[in-house]
């Protein structure tokens, strides 16, 4: 099968990318599906694990790598003891490949936090090529009036966006700030305006903010890290009852835990390190990471029902170079998809 491996971490403007053949994965355990790949969503933190950013945490654990981690497909063939789906259903994986089953995270329905855990597209079996193997227990069933480019980035951006919210603890009329509208931000919105909540959207992209405010934000301000913004944010909002972050950078995080009013709650869904912290502020920080395969059906439910909107740009397979390199100079307005 055709395959972008990455076999060594460089500048994505080197094309570290290749395309290239390589064994068609197979059934190996009689609970896994053959998915034919339909679309891949392109993630940001790909692209961070692609250029090296992240080795210090361990991302590639293994090269050569398939990068991709939000996946969509039909079920090509099945093992003979699973029982969930049947050839020809169409079905998406998130960044969760496999887990224990045994340990108290995924007892307790948070797989997501498995010690064990085996990450899609740390290894071989990533997104960026043209079949994928899976534990049924760990793909979803997707609507077959789901375009594969609409529901690839919901097994990703969208869960992550939609666990984010959960974890801001939204009600009516709560101001929620949102720091980063790109492929997660822009599902943010829409997830915490079902809930209610007041969304003012934080972004240094005029595009982007031009986004937020179709989909249904209060109020949309260009980012900045100096006093002067936080005091036009007291001036207009009163400070922020909470805040999310998505824009992977440390000064984000602090101008965002600055800009929550005292006993406020901060949710951070990117990876940074230790925040500027003032405990007598009694405000709260909380770390967030994608969703269970529960929290995964709930996104498909919502999605399909509400007619959320994902906003796509598709490319081939074997652009994915391009399109990364067009993420990172944020030309990308909201979520790129590759079709094999």
């Amino acid at each position: 099968m055709r395959a972008m491996v990455l076999s060594e971490c460089a500048p994505i403007e080197t094309n570290p990318l290749k395309l290239t053949l390589i064994d068609r994965h197979e059934i190996k355990k009689s609970n896994e599906i053959l998915i034919k790949i339909e679309a891949c969503g392109v993630c940001h933190s790909q692209l961070h694990g692609i250029e090296g950013d992240w080795k210090n945490i361990g991302i590639p654990p293994t090269l050569p790598t398939v990068p991709g981690h939000e996946v969509v497909g039909k079920v090509v063939e099945i093992g003979n003891s699973v029982t969930k789906f049947k050839i020809g259903d169409r079905v998406g994986i998130t960044p969760l490949l496999e887990t224990c089953r045994e340990c108290r995270y995924c007892k307790e329905g948070k797989e997501q936090l498995c010690e064990s855990s085996i990450i899609t597209g740390e290894s071989l079996r990533g997104g960026y090529a043209e079949y994928i193997t899976v534990s049924e227990d760990f793909a979803t069933r997707v609507p077959d009036n789901m375009k594969p480019e609409y529901a690839a980035p919901l097994f990703c951006a969208g869960i992550t966006a939609y666990k984010a919210v959960k974890a801001v603890e939204p009600q009516l009329n709560r101001k929620v700030g949102i720091f980063g509208i790109g492929g997660v931000g822009h599902m943010a919105i829409q997830f915490a305006r079902l809930e209610g909540c007041d969304v003012i959207a934080f972004s240094r992209s005029k595009h982007h903010l031009d986004v937020a405010k179709r989909l249904g934000a209060v109020d949309v301000m260009t980012f900045s890290d100096n006093q002067i913004f936080l005091d036009k944010i007291k001036e207009k909002h009163g400070m922020l009852d909470a805040a999310i972050v998505f824009a992977p950078a440390d000064i984000v995080t602090d101008v965002a835990i600055k800009s929550v009013k005292k006993g406020g709650l901060i949710v951070i869904a990117t990876v940074g390190k230790n925040p500027t912290f003032f405990a007598f502020d009694e405000k709260t920080i909380r770390g967030t990471v994608i969703g269970s395969t529960k929290d995964m059906e709930q996104v498909i439910k919502i999605c399909n029902e509400k007619n959320l909107e994902v906003i796509t740009e598709t490319y081939q397979l074997e652009e994915a170079n391009q399109v990364l390199k067009k993420l990172k100079e944020s030309k990308i307005q909201a979520r790129a998809v590759l079709i094999p």
